[in-house]
């Protein structure tokens, strides 16, 4: 008997022509592939939103979050609360903040640690390194517009 034409493989399975890698349309697949992703690659992840006036000065949506930030908490049990970025755990994508604390039983404070995607940029530590970063993305929108 003849098959149906279908391969199982190309169905679940996706190759994409520009980066020539391969992605899954099955989610444990792809949960697979954050947990056991290098610690290098997380940092794509500890991306979030800007301020709107900081939208607007920059000309991007979002940037990569730096100890030293102050940040705006947009869910969660702190929401609505500003804090400066104290620890960024590119392991397990996580952002600690000085103003998020919760009191343990034995009377010590710590902190809690935030999802990138629950946060949004405030107010920006800047460098030399930062700045060069943020013109090379200007630069890179601007070039695709034309």
């Amino acid at each position: 008997m003849a098959s149906s034409g279908s391969n199982c493989f190309k169905d679940s399975v996706k190759v994409n022509e520009m980066t020539k890698k391969v992605s899954s349309k099955s989610p444990g697949k792809q949960r697979k592939r954050i947990y056991s992703s290098p610690i290098h690659a997380n940092k794509k992840r500890l991306k979030c939103r800007l301020d709107e006036f900081l939208q607007e000065e920059y000309g991007l949506r979002s940037l990569v979050v730096k100890t030293g930030d102050l940040v705006k908490i947009m869910r969660g049990q702190f929401r609505d609360t500003e804090g400066k970025v104290i620890r960024v755990d590119y392991k397990d994508v996580e952002v600690f903040l000085d103003s998020a604390t919760v009191t343990k039983a034995d009377g010590k404070e710590v902190n809690i640690a935030i999802h990138p995607s629950n946060i949004m940029l405030v107010k920006l530590e800047l460098d030399d390194e930062r700045k060069q970063l943020i013109e090379s993305k200007v630069m890179k929108i601007a070039e695709s517009e034309e």
